[in-house]
């Protein structure tokens, strides 16, 4: 590859004005001709608009600092992304049935869908669970209910990513258990859990404890999983939520991005080298409905990060360079009208994320705006994957749309408002302080504001919803009836009453205590888990210590 400025080959001044007055006489219909993040679009892509572009330094080659054209050499020539299916719902029985249909059907990762109150640290009987039960993931509050998750599928041939952040502690020590009881140590567990408590305080909200003891978890995280589990991706750090929140596509690559440089910071900080922990970084993005854009967010995304990691924080090792990511397709652009459109979003928000270069995918259902999937939904979006692997042809050649003016320029674009980003939150001395101020949230609402207004005046369609409306009839759907909560509550005060309290109750003190210091908390619920103390009194003990945090207005 040639080194050096380009520019040179831009259309001659007598060209460009015989385009431009053939243009000029077309004309131009009544739309908006901009990104869905509201992006002005040209009209058309010429070599100006990637003049200066050192085409070495900043695109390079696939497998090659800094990484613009994909993290691996070969991309998909020698494997192709991990298909996932995020798949949660009623009893941990009912849903390692679905596992096992997905994987029956070729599905190569597994995705854990939680429940609201085991997202939110409470067990499927506390009084706040009444009616959220199973309903929109699955119900965990044990080591029983993981042990019944995972029976039949052995952890040492599977990946797991689990979704979920504040009791993320809790849910890798009852993965690490499950293991255990299968014969399966730590250092052979692949997957990752979630974990990222920063962009919950920005976006989703799940959150229970203040910012500053929840980053104290996540030290303690990583460093644990870096010490015992090789194989483990010790945070997947999210912008996926900030997106669905109603971020455009530079704020989501920005506050993931920088939410990734406030972990390493607090890690190095913590006294760990930055390349012992920061190969096993994993991100999470979502893949919305503007093609162009979303492939241009996640080149720009792979440069920004290596960028980082070798100017920001040292880091010598190239795996640490490299932005590794998950992409689920934007569960925010599905609609319940009309469903059946879905499946064409979802093609599309799929193909824009493997030309991308992902390393691993989720595609929703075309259900998913009015119910949690069936089984017929998720095969159509499983079969969605394997169609884009095994006949579009995408996956014949590594990053296809490098060197496209208009894909090149959007890239570069992209960069440099997430930069502008990273100047604001650095000044604001990082993003936890950031958080504090309600910075990022702040910059999310407006965000979405603008976009709702634009699809109110229709400069925005959203077809089946703010146009070509039609009549409908009712659509089948899954429904999750009380009887889950029932089932579910009687398991947990069964176990409560059959297993050694006095055990539970030493180690759940013992979790306390160390709270209250600096040990690494991940060994006390390593041991709370193993005595089948359940997940809420596990964050109980923690919210004893640490209260419970309150978001200030934000208005």
């Amino acid at each position: 590859m040639s080194t050096g400025k380009t520019g040179t080959n831009a259309p001659s001044s007598s060209l460009f004005d015989r385009w431009s007055e053939a243009y000029g006489k077309a004309g131009e219909r009544d739309a908006a001709f901009e990104t869905v993040s509201s992006a002005p679009v040209k009209a058309l892509g010429t070599a100006a608009d990637v003049a200066g572009t050192d085409w070495e330094r900043d695109v390079g080659l696939p497998g090659q600092f800094p990484y613009t054209r994909g993290p691996y050499a070969s991309m998909y020539r020698s494997k192709l992304w991990t298909m996932r299916q995020f798949a949660g719902f009623g009893t941990a029985e009912d849903t390692n049935q679905r596992y096992k249909f997905l994987l029956e059907r070729g599905q190569t990762g597994l995705s854990v869908a939680f429940d609201f109150p085991t997202l939110m640290g409470y067990d499927s009987d506390h009084p706040r669970s009444e009616g959220e039960v199973g309903k929109c993931g699955v119900a965990i509050s044990s080591l029983a209910d993981m042990e019944t998750l995972f029976a039949g599928i052995p952890l040492d041939q599977v990946s797991t990513s689990m979704t979920i952040n504040s009791p993320a502690a809790m849910m890798l020590a009852l993965y690490i258990c499950v293991g255990e009881k299968q014969g399966v140590p730590p250092e052979k567990l692949a997957g990752t859990v979630q974990a990222d408590i920063l962009k919950e305080f920005i976006a989703q909200k799940e959150y229970i404890y203040p910012p500053r003891p929840s980053m104290r978890i996540i030290v303690d995280m990583i460093r644990y999983s870096t010490e015992h589990m090789p194989k483990w991706n010790s945070i997947s750090i999210s912008g996926y939520h900030i997106r669905e929140a109603g971020s455009t596509a530079a704020q989501e690559l920005a506050f993931t991005l920088r939410d990734g440089i406030e972990y390493v910071q607090w890690c190095v900080d913590a006294g760990m080298d930055v390349d012992s922990f920061a190969p096993r970084l994993s991100f999470f993005f979502n893949s919305h409905s503007d093609f162009f854009e979303e492939i241009a967010k996640f080149r720009a995304a792979r440069r920004i990060w290596a960028r980082t990691m070798k100017e920001r924080f040292g880091a010598k090792n190239a795996r640490s360079w490299m932005c590794r990511f998950h992409t689920q397709t934007a569960g925010v652009s599905l609609t319940a009208q009309q469903p059946y459109n879905n499946v064409v979003r979802t093609s599309l928000q799929a193909l824009a994320a493997v030309l991308g270069g992902t390393q691993s995918l989720h595609t929703n259902s075309l259900d998913e705006a009015l119910a949690l999937p069936t089984e017929e939904a998720v095969t159509i979006a499983l079969r969605t994957q394997q169609v884009i692997a095994h006949e579009s042809g995408v996956v014949n050649t590594a990053d296809p749309l490098a060197g496209s003016y208009f894909v090149e320029k959007l890239t570069n674009d992209i960069e440099a408002e997430a930069l502008e980003y990273f100047r604001k939150i650095d000044a604001m001395g990082g993003m936890v302080a950031a958080v504090e101020r309600g910075f990022p949230q702040r910059e999310i609402q407006e965000a979405a504001y603008q976009f709702q207004r634009a699809v109110d005046r229709k400069d925005k369609i959203i077809v089946g919803v703010n146009d070509y409306i039609m009549e409908e009839d009712p659509f089948p759907i899954l429904y999750i009836d009380e009887s889950v909560a029932e089932s579910q509550t009687a398991s947990v005060q069964r176990l409560k009453q059959t297993r050694d309290n006095a055990r539970v109750q030493k180690c759940l003190e013992d979790l306390r205590q160390a709270a209250r210091g600096t040990d690494n908390i991940m060994y006390p619920i390593l041991d709370c888990a193993r005595a089948y103390a359940t997940l809420g009194e596990m964050c109980d003990a923690l919210r004893d210590v640490w209260g419970e945090y309150q978001e200030p207005p934000t208005f």
